[in-house]
């Protein structure tokens, strides 16, 4: 991995993004010596979104678990109860 300050990937930026996408290195960009940012191919794009995607549904999954399983133990609250409790 590559890291470059922001002045320097201002100035060489069509170089640069040729470099990530040709070569699949990612670059973090910095600014006074903090990391702000990174460059990645559209390849590692694509698979951190469905990275995320996959995380997304997991979780959602985890929660109708947990919330079936509230139903079963009778833990809920009938709709008209709710209803009423948020005044509607």
């Amino acid at each position: 991995m590559t890291t470059i300050s922001a002045e320097k990937a201002r100035n060489s930026f069509s170089e640069l993004i040729s470099h990530v996408a040709y070569s699949k290195d990612r670059v973090i960009v910095t600014r006074n010596g903090k990391k702000m940012a990174a460059i990645v191919s559209i390849e590692d794009l694509e698979l951190l979104e469905r990275l995320a995607d996959k995380i997304e549904d997991e979780l959602d999954a985890e929660d109708v678990r947990a919330a079936l399983r509230e139903h079963k133990e009778g833990k809920t609250i009938p709709w008209e109860q709710a209803k009423k409790g948020l005044g509607l």
